[in-house]
């Protein structure tokens, strides 16, 4: 089975590089128009650019998903630009490592602001054009850091990821009568950008820890995120999906190299 998405209106926050292009890159090559969302006009129009390179239709706009006039503008140029919102993936997120002894309110509230209210705004101002598109879907990219398993430094990021599930959930019991879907892709280790950056040695940790014996990609997310963006997933709502090679399941790392 091939999934289309040919003509729908797609936003992508967090959108300019990472797990977010990689998402952007799967829905444009599945027929979509995607507007493509960053902090910053000039990494979000390269992006956009990469993708019109392939002959895609992309556009890039620049939105602080953390403040409500942002994300109002955002959905704004995404009906101008777009014609509508058909699937909005709430995509960006921050993870900067803080130990709990050196975590302070300034590093929980710039992670939640980002992570959870900005998911939150996101969604909120694409309801609209989502209700109105008559096959609205929005996915979340959560982590399987937080909802599922910790890792040392990041219990703020832990605590937004699983924060995006418990509004998951009541968002999708308040939008089903409008036929509006909302899911969640929760990645494990990814080859990013982001995890590349912290190193051979955590990378060849996590890549030992995952039975596949190789990271994730950001095609492989964003094929998940895909899968509920389409048709066939209309009857899917308030589920999660791990794309993580299997890291979740062993006990230990003996396990995994069993």
């Amino acid at each position: 089975m091939s999934f289309s998405l040919t003509n729908r209106s797609v936003v992508v926050t967090g959108a300019s590089k990472g797990i977010g292009l990689g998402i952007a890159r799967v829905f444009a090559e599945a027929g979509a128009h995607v507007l493509l969302v960053s902090r910053s006009q000039q990494a979000a129009e390269a992006a956009a650019e990469n993708l019109r390179a392939n002959g895609a239709h992309a556009y890039g706009f620049a939105a602080d998903i953390s403040r409500e006039e942002d994300c109002a503008a955002m959905a704004e140029a995404a009906v101008d630009r777009l014609g509508g919102i058909d699937v909005l993936c709430a995509n960006a997120g921050i993870f900067p490592e803080h130990r709990l002894e050196n975590l302070d309110a300034a590093a929980i509230d710039s992670v939640l602001a980002t992570n959870v209210k900005g998911t939150m705004l996101s969604v909120r101002a694409c309801l609209p054009a989502l209700k109105s598109s008559g096959h609205g879907r929005i996915v979340l990219t959560s982590s399987i850091t937080g909802p599922i398993t910790g890792f040392p430094g990041w219990s703020h990021y832990g605590a937004s990821k699983a924060a995006q599930l418990g509004f998951m959930r009541t968002a999708a019991i308040e939008l089903a009568p409008h036929g509006v879907t909302v899911n969640a892709v929760l990645p494990g280790n990814v080859a990013s950008e982001g995890v590349v950056d912290l190193g051979e040695e955590y990378l060849a940790q996590m890549t030992a820890a995952v039975p596949m014996k190789r990271l994730g990609t950001v095609t492989d997310v964003g094929n998940a995120a895909l899968f509920f963006a389409t048709d066939e997933a209309a009857y899917i709502t308030g589920q999660t999906l791990i794309v993580d090679g299997g890291q979740v399941l062993p006990e230990s790392l003996e396990a995994a190299s069993a």
